[in-house]
């Protein structure tokens, strides 16, 4: 019990980095030291065995289900997920209820932590090669429009845009440094899915006070669909990422890093749009928060930059292995 409550703390933690724009719950991974561990479940999975899920009844079918399963450690992911649902119900509550009552300085500590992961990132950025320049100006010039039609009310929350937006954010877990909120904070989806997820919180409790169930259905559609998007992405999205990483480091990280200076323009035009006078205290309390979320990032960096992809770094017992 004791180690299945070690997975579960660990998925709190990558919860709430998960949570946070600009927090890469892949980092917490690797400094909880289950990184290793939940890669190579991940990549565990074999589509193949997606055509014995119709035979089911049969035993031989049954067999490779069921001995896939093992190999993607289930039960690990399922308390590791159970964890990280935990906190982001958590955290995605209190920054629903911040962004309501002080926008500006919501965004001014997002624009904090996202460019400072970006600096966190910067030793792995480079425009040597005609490869780099291109794919630097690429990564910028996508952020940058990407933010400005995300701060437009234009931005799609139909089923398939939810679909593909959840697929892309869940790569982040195998993305030491960039954040899947970040992701959706770019995609526009951030605050349309932290909206979302606690409607359904809502509408559910009152639908056990007698409350009508229509209330509830509505929400959860649109996480169903963003949850489905997350589940594909994560056995194959993350695996491309995974390839990418493997093959083409430097390329993919000069592509994430510009990725992250261009997406600064939409945190940056959110804290200027917030309602209101701006005397000197509240001016203070806005560089305040943006100096304190580039801080946390600057000081887990410090602590961590000795931590590496792969190798016997992230390694650990599955719980079945500890003696007690």
């Amino acid at each position: 019990m004791r180690a299945w409550l070690s997975v579960y703390l660990k998925g709190v933690f990558m919860g709430i980095a998960e949570g946070i724009p600009g927090v890469s719950g892949g980092t917490i991974a690797l400094i909880t030291g289950i990184y290793d561990r939940l890669v190579g479940a991940i990549a565990a999975f074999d589509p193949r065995v997606v055509a014995d899920l119709p035979r089911i009844y049969d035993p031989a079918s049954r067999g490779r289900i069921a001995a896939m399963l093992r190999e993607m450690d289930v039960g690990f992911l399922v308390v590791l997920v159970a964890g990280m649902a935990t906190a982001v119900i958590g955290v995605t509550g209190i920054i629903d209820a911040i962004r309501q009552s002080n926008q500006a300085m919501l965004y001014a500590f997002f624009f904090g932590l996202i460019a400072a992961s970006a600096v966190a990132l910067w030793g792995e950025f480079r425009i040597d090669t005609p490869g780099e320049k291109v794919v630097a100006v690429v990564g910028f010039v996508i952020a940058f429009l990407l933010a400005g039609v995300s701060e437009g009310s234009a931005v799609s929350h139909a089923a398939p845009v939810l679909f593909v937006a959840g697929a892309i954010a869940i790569s982040a877990m195998v993305l030491p440094g960039v954040s899947g909120s970040f992701l959706l904070l770019l995609f526009g989806q951030y605050e349309f899915m932290i909206g979302t997820l606690h409607d359904f919180i809502d509408a559910a409790v009152e639908f056990t006070r007698g409350g009508p169930l229509a209330d509830a259905v509505g929400s959860l559609v649109s996480i169903v669909w963003f949850l489905a998007g997350a589940t594909v992405g994560v056995l194959t999205f993350a695996r491309v990422v995974e390839w990418a990483l493997d093959r083409h480091r430097q390329l993919t990280l000069t592509f994430l890093v510009a990725l992250m200076v261009g997406a600064l323009r939409l945190p940056a035009e959110r804290v200027v749009a917030a309602e209101g006078a701006w005397p000197v205290a509240r001016v203070a309390a806005v560089l305040l928060a943006g100096l304190v979320g580039a801080a946390a990032v600057l000081l887990m960096d410090h602590y961590t930059d000795d931590l590496q992809y792969g190798g016997d770094s992230g390694a650990e017992r599955t719980p079945a292995a500890h003696d007690d």
